[in-house]
């Protein structure tokens, strides 16, 4: 899901064509013997694993309906081309898995179905969903036209024998990680290693520490608000933990991704990381047992607001133009079913996105209940709207250009931030029309 929002104007401009071309099934009558096509998005180790993981899944949904189910998994790199060119054309698949952050920009074309009320209530009802996970689903205000089926979040990781032999505790507020951080850092390791090197990452925690800070990005109309100072100074303490308090190794200013920080984490090279949930699995293929590390939410500086996550997941859509309506609507809420969540969370390290849901990724309960708490209640969605997508490769990359200055011994200043953000402000704006 980390993968980018298809461009905005491409999908808009084939709004018309989509339109022109929906025969959407209307409901009533039986959907046994019909055959729905399913585009999974890759979450598991290979296509063929994740084939290997839903195939008995499907299965027993055609046993309980009678209706069968086309799988085609595809890969992150491909997934927004096929999109694209399915909601150009009009010929896509009934049901498809998207990255949640796409919701809006999807919402935008017109070419998926609105889970109205009653839509909503053929696959459960909206009650049955983790309120944030469902807001995911599309533009604030309106109907979505997706809803939750795999959540992540982002913890805190920390090593329980560095803290115990520091004589720290895993801290509750910002003010206490530094200090924690700083302690922890010596000739032979960090107190933290970040994914600096990594746009998508960088942007996450941009937005994650503004909204601790009472930051938006976008006003109510849906126009970048960029360079506020709740932005400026929620970035510049995540790039002070690098250039300041000098917790992080420079060189990670090159860590591309988030496996990187992961990998230093489980072999002892640093004390804490911030990662999602589905880290588990990296970090035991590495040597550390699971009982030899902890989590607990990213703290918000004193004051702050008890944010600490955005949802990140998987989202479910239904192409406007199915004429399998109705059982693609059954498809929808079977996968979204408390046994199916349970059955797939293991597989896939997701949480689950029903409110009454126990998480299944880890043996760990102690884990398992803090990440759940954090998807429920500490977490907020990044921005609802179809510029999502130019916010996030904008500020990323912004944020790249700083931690490089930062690694080569330049100083980032508010000034240098505000700066920065002003130009993803203007970039964004023009494309816009603004």
């Amino acid at each position: 899901m980390r993968k980018r929002a298809i461009a905005v104007a491409a999908l808009a401009a084939a709004v018309s064509l989509v339109v022109a071309g929906c025969s959407s099934s209307g409901s009533g009558g039986s959907s046994s013997g019909s055959t729905l096509t399913y585009w999974a998005s890759n979450q598991g180790t290979s296509l063929d694993n994740d084939k290997q993981v839903l195939t008995p899944v499907l299965n027993d949904f055609t046993k309980q309906t009678g209706i069968k189910v086309k799988l085609e998994v595809i890969g992150w790199n491909d997934l927004q081309t096929r999109i694209q060119t399915a909601v150009t054309s009009g010929q896509g698949p009934d049901v498809l898995n998207i990255g949640n952050t796409w919701a809006a920009s999807l919402q935008a074309t017109g070419a998926f179905l609105p889970f109205d009320d009653a839509n909503m209530k053929a696959i459960g009802g909206s009650d049955k969903f983790v309120k944030a996970a469902l807001d995911t689903g599309g533009a604030e205000g309106k109907p979505v036209t997706s809803v939750p089926l795999y959540g992540l979040a982002y913890g805190l990781y920390y090593n329980k024998k560095m803290f115990t032999d520091a004589g720290v505790q895993p801290p509750t507020t910002w003010e206490e990680l530094v200090a924690a951080a700083k302690k922890l850092t010596n000739g032979s390791q960090y107190g933290f290693a970040l994914a600096a090197g990594s746009y998508t990452e960088n942007v996450h925690f941009a937005f994650i520490n503004s909204a601790q800070n009472g930051g938006e990005w976008f006003d109510k109309k849906g126009n970048p608000t960029f360079d506020s100072q709740a932005n400026i100074d929620g970035i510049k303490r995540y790039l002070d933990l690098m250039q300041t308090d000098k917790v992080v190794n420079p060189s990670n200013a090159q860590y591309d991704n988030g496996v990187q920080a992961v990998n230093d984490f489980a072999t002892g090279k640093v004390a804490m990381i911030l990662s999602q949930n589905n880290a588990d699995a990296s970090i035991v293929a590495n040597g550390m047992k699971n009982d030899q590390y902890g989590v607990v939410p990213f703290p918000a500086p004193e004051g702050g607001k008890d944010i600490a996550t955005f949802i990140a997941g998987i989202n479910l859509s239904i192409f406007k133009n199915t004429k399998q309506k109705d059982a693609a609507l059954k498809f929808v809420k079977y996968m979204t079913s408390e046994d199916v969540q349970s059955t797939l969370g293991k597989p896939y390290a997701s949480l689950p996105v029903l409110k009454d849901a126990k998480p299944v990724f880890t043996d760990n309960a102690e884990e398992a209940a803090t990440f759940q708490k954090i998807y429920n209640d500490m977490s907020k969605p990044l921005p609802l709207v179809p510029a999502e997508d130019q916010f996030e490769n904008t500020v990323g990359k912004a944020m790249n250009d700083m931690f490089a200055k930062i690694a080569t011994g330049s100083t980032v200043s508010d000034a240098d931030i505000k700066s920065a953000l002003q130009n993803a402000q203007d970039q964004v704006k023009q494309s816009l029309g603004g």
